[in-house]
């Protein structure tokens, strides 16, 4: 990162006035009678409507178009955990996403805790607020309990985006990518380096897409996760395979997929050149990824490639999706987020991929053509079709899975 760069940023966040987001009044409150309306004596009005049927706070108070994004700052991007407060301005930022992308409103809340129960009980005491929980840069393996227990107590979705939105994006620019190289994911020989939420995360989801569990192999920074390790928490037991392969040069020979979820330049040359024809390669570490692309072309001229820059094609990009889920849930008052809005997610991405590109949305990524291809397939972020389209597919999911609470309304997501 270039000195001009790291003012510009600062700067950024500290002028004209610091932070990125702001409460906005909804009402008028000019008049003493707006006043009066507002808070006293008004105000009992709904306090005494919510009293008697409590679904009625969807009604009089902001809770229905509201996410709470909440971290302990324990695995900030690739920054690791240097606490709660470095976490708020990610926290921020993921608040303006959600408001820029999606018209949701969302406050950021980080949590100082000494155990993990600490931790669940604060989010868990204060999850009605909310319209939705999205949870951030926590640390695996604690990350996956604190979902799971969130999950069961609160009557709002929970949603950790560094596992599911990392992993709905990475399905969808997957799925596409190896159907265009001819081949089916249940065939395919997958490595995934990296063992943690995102890793996990992905090799789920894959799986639910079709992959198969024994033919994918998981490296941690000890190698190959395997069936004769004593040392591996119960998230990474589930990809333990029965093999004798311990290297990442013995499980990428042959592979049709590299994901990447790990650290820079631990894919080198040599070792892409070990994979089977038209291999997908994901290197999504950030800001440096496993392997550059330009190194990467350089090696395999039958590659497609994706990263988490959005200076290179095919950006892996969580933005494309967890602005969409929670706004699709809310939207049906969905009590979770599970597999089957996942997957929708999943396919209504990749489907828009395959779609003629709108002229704005070429200009804003500063290009002349998009094309589904090698170079292009996951959608643009700034893509204006990915509210509706993944909104809609994420809601009516929720109603025909049976957990929203109500219908989709008439109309929804239409032009």
């Amino acid at each position: 990162m270039s000195e001009e760069f790291r003012k510009q940023a600062l700067d950024y966040h500290a002028y004209p006035t610091p932070g990125k987001i702001e409460v906005a009044l909804t009402k008028p409150a000019d008049t003493v009678e707006d006043l009066a309306l507002a808070y006293s004596p008004g105000v009992a009005e709904p306090v005494r409507e919510i009293a008697k049927n409590p679904d009625d706070v969807y009604k009089y108070t902001s809770k229905g178009n509201m996410v709470a994004v909440i971290s302990n700052g324990t695995a900030i991007l690739g920054l690791g955990n240097l606490g709660p407060l470095a976490s708020k301005p990610v926290m921020e930022g993921k608040s303006l996403l959600f408001k820029r992308f999606a018209g949701l409103d969302s406050i950021d809340i980080e949590v100082k805790h000494r155990t993990i129960d600490e931790f669940v009980d604060t989010v868990a005491n204060i999850a009605d607020t909310f319209g939705g929980i999205n949870l951030e840069d926590i640390k695996a393996p604690d990350c996956f309990e604190i979902e799971r227990r969130l999950i069961e107590i609160c009557d709002v979705p929970v949603f950790h985006d560094d596992q599911h939105g990392t992993a709905i994006v990475t399905a969808a620019g997957m799925l596409n990518a190896i159907e265009l190289q001819g081949k089916k994911l249940e065939d395919a020989i997958i490595v995934c380096l990296g063992a943690g939420a995102a890793a996990v995360a992905c090799m789920e989801l894959l799986i639910k897409c079709g992959a198969m569990r024994e033919k994918i192999y998981m490296l941690d920074r000890k190698g190959v996760i395997h069936t004769r390790r004593d040392d591996i928490n119960e998230y990474k037991q589930r990809f333990a395979n029965n093999t004798d392969k311990r290297t990442l040069q013995d499980v990428i020979e042959g592979a049709d997929l590299f994901l990447g979820v790990s650290g820079p330049n631990l894919l080198d040359a040599e070792d892409l050149k070990l994979m089977a024809d038209k291999p997908v390669v994901f290197a999504c570490s950030n800001p440096d990824p496993e392997i550059k692309p330009e190194l990467a072309h350089e090696v395999r001229s039958d590659l497609i490639m994706g990263t988490g820059r959005s200076d290179y094609p095919n950006q892996v990009n969580n933005v494309l999706c967890f602005p969409f889920i929670f706004r699709g849930a809310l939207d049906v008052r969905a009590s979770e987020i599970n597999d089957e809005m996942k997957l929708a997610a999943v396919e209504a991405i990749r489907q828009l991929a395959k779609e003629e590109v709108p002229v704005e949305v070429l200009k804003a990524a500063g290009v002349e053509s998009l094309t589904f291809g090698s170079d292009y397939i996951i959608p643009k972020p700034m893509d204006p079709r990915l509210l509706p389209r993944v909104a809609k597919a994420v809601a009516q999911a929720a109603v025909d899975s049976g957990v929203a609470r109500i219908e989709m309304p008439k109309g929804y997501m239409e032009a």
